[in-house]
């Protein structure tokens, strides 16, 4: 008895499945930016009614602006990067929407010093770029080769300030006939850069070369330099410029970097001692950052002296007052704080008005943009391309949480400003690009990658069995 079969075509046995096919997902992007431009509007108007019981004469221009800026930055990505993540730009609109209606709500208060109009000026700068880097920056592999480059330009950035005149207790502006800029908002995605090349191209030395010292091995001496002279830099950042955030930010995503790239946690433990023990020595040798511990330790301290409260007690107060569900857009008091009410304690007046439930709604979203930057990291093949993802990701985390915890009495203050909330052009635009430069990366990790090719298999077809030997 014969028996014929036909074989369907078999796959290799080392040939990897077929990826599952990655959507574009524009068209759920485009309604998350609308609903983004509508939530910032009704704010903007919630502000006016409650302040001077009429619609702002400004509503329509402010919507206009808002809505023109996303639709540049959406049809940018639709034609670029159409495979990008379609959460990154709506966050970011709306976060940038939130913080133009709260500087709006303040500017109310001093009537002398609207800072909202030049804000919007700056966000419109910062979309030009996101939308330059997003149509000229094809390949992001092609910024590893300019590593070094980008570390040079970035202690440019970071040493100019030095010699300009401090302003308030720090020197980390440069100020020319009017025109004022931070250089080292700009500084912090070069150094990024850099730390991602650097430690795509020596994570296996970094890893497992070297002397074991307890639960930590040590690298050689040719590649512990640099990590060394990256420590010894943050230092005398603190020590020179008198800002306690940049050197928390630049040697907080070094680590992180580091612990990625090599999988060892020791390095978390060492870099949280170096950074502890440089801090603190700092905090009690240099008197701009010592009185900023010094308001940290005892906020309430001028109540007692009978001088008023303090910045940071103002801002204790002000969370206090807003309670679980705040007191409503327009209808605080936090104000009361005066300097810097509108860049380093904004969140405060967020915290009074919108209470904790706003808070929690603001910090998820800050939650998610960083969530979406590491799902990029997971998703890209090359290391470079891996590591940067992340530490631009890990930029926006540190800086809420060391702002956060500054104004909410948790660590000293820093200066920074809260991405893309915070009143400051400078900031406002170097997010910009880091939200360019994390769709693009998202772009490559989520667009579909050409199947392995399969070798032909010829049909098999059985033919008749022969009989059994000896039957």
């Amino acid at each position: 008895m014969t028996a014929t079969a036909t074989a369907t075509p078999a796959r290799p046995a080392d040939t990897p499945p077929p990826l599952p096919l990655c959507t574009q997902r524009r068209g759920i992007e485009l309604a998350l930016l609308v609903a983004a431009v509508l939530i910032s509007v009704c704010g903007y108007l919630a502000v006016g009614l409650a302040k001077t019981h009429a619609v702002p004469s400004g509503a329509a221009a402010y919507g206009a602006g808002l809505g023109g800026l996303a639709l540049l930055a959406h049809l940018a990505i639709r034609f670029r990067a159409p495979y990008a993540d379609p959460l990154l730009l709506p966050i970011a609109v709306l976060l940038n929407g939130l913080g133009l209606v709260v500087i709006f709500r303040l500017d109310l208060e001093t009537p002398g010093d609207a800072a909202a109009p030049t804000q919007l000026i700056w966000s419109t700068v910062g979309v030009a770029l996101f939308t330059a880097v997003v149509l000229l920056l094809r390949d992001h592999r092609v910024l590893q080769r300019y590593a070094y480059v980008c570390a040079a330009l970035a202690l440019l950035l970071m040493v100019t300030p030095i010699l300009f005149p401090a302003v308030n207790g720090a020197k980390i502006w440069i100020r020319i006939a009017g025109f004022s800029i931070q250089p080292g908002e700009f500084a912090k995605v070069l150094i990024t850069v850099f730390f991602a090349a650097y430690l795509a191209g020596n994570r296996g030395a970094l890893a497992h070369t070297g002397r074991t010292l307890g639960f930590l091995r040590l690298p050689t001496g040719r590649l512990l330099g640099p990590i060394v002279t990256i420590w010894l830099l943050s230092v005398a950042v603190l020590v020179l410029e008198r800002d306690l955030g940049t050197s928390l930010l630049f040697f907080g995503v070094f680590v992180a970097l580091l612990y990625v790239a090599t999988g060892r946690t020791g390095w978390v433990a060492v870099g949280l001692l170096l950074a502890g023990g440089g801090a603190a020595a700092v905090g009690a040798l240099e008197p701009h950052v010592h009185s900023r511990v010094e308001d940290w330790l005892h906020p309430f301290a001028g109540i007692a002296a009978g001088e008023g409260p303090g910045q940071l007690a103002q801002s204790l107060f002000a969370f206090a007052n807003g309670g679980m569900f705040g007191t409503g857009l327009g209808q605080g008091h936090a104000y009361l704080i005066g300097f810097a009410m509108k860049s380093d304690f904004i969140l405060a007046t967020f915290g009074e008005e919108l209470g904790l439930a706003g808070l929690t709604a603001l910090f998820l979203l800050y939650a998610l943009l960083v969530a979406r930057g590491y799902r990029a990291a997971l998703g890209l093949h090359d290391p470079f391309g891996s590591l940067l993802a992340l530490g631009l990701a890990t930029l926006p985390a540190i800086q809420v949480f060391v702002i956060a915890g500054g104004v909410m009495g948790l660590i000293p203050l820093t200066g920074m400003a809260m991405p893309f909330l915070a009143q400051g052009g400078s900031s406002v635009v170097t997010n910009w690009i880091i939200i360019a430069l994390l769709l693009r990366l998202s772009d490559r990790a989520r667009a579909p990658r050409p199947e392995v090719s399969e070798l032909p298999v010829p049909a098999v077809r059985a033919e008749s069995v022969p009989p059994e030997a000896g039957r």
